[in-house]
């Protein structure tokens, strides 16, 4: 059975062990989808507990310009299971890097 506390961090699988830290399941990420992908993460601008596993959204450089602001990006939705291995992504937005996107809070 799992064991709920107020953190996440602290919550324990149903099989007995633990679950992946934090900064461990990032790198997986990371590394996989660059495997995957070809891309670079160059940052997460989003990274949550699912019901089974993780949630992520990464910001990657598709395309460069110069001058650099003009630079192509792309936000992808990163989905990782419990032991923080890759599971799926999808591309979600485009936008160039010198330029504020009005449509989105936060």
């Amino acid at each position: 059975m799992t064991e709920k506390t107020s953190n996440d961090s602290k919550q324990t699988a149903q099989d007995g062990r633990s679950p992946v830290p934090l900064g461990e399941a990032m790198r997986t990420a990371r590394s996989e989808f660059t495997d995957l992908t070809g891309l670079h993460a160059e940052s997460v601008s989003r990274f949550e507990r699912t019901g089974d596993g993780w949630a992520l959204e990464v910001e990657v450089m598709e395309l460069e310009r110069v001058p650099d602001t003009m630079s192509l990006m792309a936000s992808y939705e990163v989905t990782l299971d419990e032991d923080g291995h890759l599971t799926g992504y999808r591309r979600v937005r485009r936008y160039e890097r010198g330029r504020a996107d009005s449509s989105r809070r936060g």
